[in-house]
């Protein structure tokens, strides 16, 4: 088993950073990305209730858990949002999400 777990991140201007995260860490993918200091606003803390946490998954959609309701209709709500939109809130880290790519948008 490795002992960290790697998710490349680009914003919006494209740029792309390695993070590299502690595995076994139980966080969410949203908790990194603030410690990491992405412009994630997370208004409702991680409830899947305001969206403002909004990825796009670029590579590995098919490694991550099924989405749940809240998460589908929270996603239902935003005219941009796509089939690899997901809310960071909700995706549990762990090994399985090793080499994940991920884009974030500033200020969703």
């Amino acid at each position: 088993m490795n002992d960290s777990i790697y998710i490349a991140v680009e914003n919006e201007s494209g740029k792309v950073r390695q993070l590299e995260i502690p595995n076994g860490i139980n966080l969410s993918l949203m908790e990194v990305l603030k410690a990491a200091e992405y412009d994630i606003l997370a208004t409702c803390g991680g409830m899947a209730l305001c969206a403002t946490c909004r990825i796009e998954v670029i590579e590995g959609i098919d490694r991550l858990e099924p989405q749940t309701d809240a998460e589908l209709d929270m996603l239902d709500m935003l005219p941009d949002a796509g089939s690899h939109s997901r809310l960071a809130c909700q995706i549990r880290l762990d090994a399985s999400l090793d080499g994940l790519k991920i884009r974030v948008f500033g200020n969703n």
